[in-house]
């Protein structure tokens, strides 16, 4: 795995594309139990190193129910988004992920983690790319419909302060879904 993260690191596949250059960030170990896949680092994460330091992690965290130690632990969790490296910005907000990324390094990353029991799939990209034709037309009829792709994938709305629209507008999200999501994380993470 040390040499796989080593070669991802290194990876200029998509540096033309990149407004900031590459800077790879995820991280990953052969014995993790939760996978996070999310979309593309933001401009906070790609200077810091540190994914999802940012609101959105924190957000994510407090859906989790976990600790920053815990959901730093290199042994527990990865971290492994659809692009790896800032995309730059769009009109609303950061473009979608290079798809390079996972077209290229996915598969050989989760090939070395057999003991990941669940994959959060963190927004449209992370859900389309991994469901393909079981994803519902709308990012909130796939979550709305979670428990279809449990036990391994957990589809999730992104944790992003500009998503509070569709958080007010779906409250059945954090009463009925959240819980759920918490008891699976926990459930998993004490299973040493």
């Amino acid at each position: 795995m040390e040499k796989l993260l080593k070669e991802i690191r290194n990876c200029r596949i998509c540096e033309a594309f990149l407004p900031l250059g590459p800077r790879p960030v995820l991280k990953a170990k052969p014995t993790c139990k939760i996978l996070v896949i999310g979309q593309a680092p933001g401009t906070r994460v790609h200077h810091t190193g540190v994914p999802w330091n940012d609101p959105s992690g924190i957000q994510l965290r407090k859906w989790l129910d976990i600790s920053d130690e815990v959901f730093y632990d290199d042994n527990q969790i990865a971290i492994v988004p659809m692009g790896f490296c800032y995309p730059g910005k769009g009109k609303s907000g950061d473009l979608p992920p290079r798809p390079e990324c996972a077209a290229h390094w996915h598969e050989k990353v989760l090939a070395q983690m057999p003991n990941i029991s669940l994959i959060l799939l963190i927004g449209q990209y992370a859900q389309k790319y991994y469901l393909k034709n079981k994803k519902y037309r709308t990012l909130t009829e796939t979550v709305f419909n979670y428990n279809e792709y449990l036990p391994l994938y957990f589809p999730l709305p992104h944790p992003s302060p500009r998503n509070r629209f569709w958080m007010k507008k779906n409250a059945w999200f954090e009463e009925d879904v959240v819980p759920i999501l918490r008891h699976e994380v926990h459930r998993i993470l004490s299973n040493e």
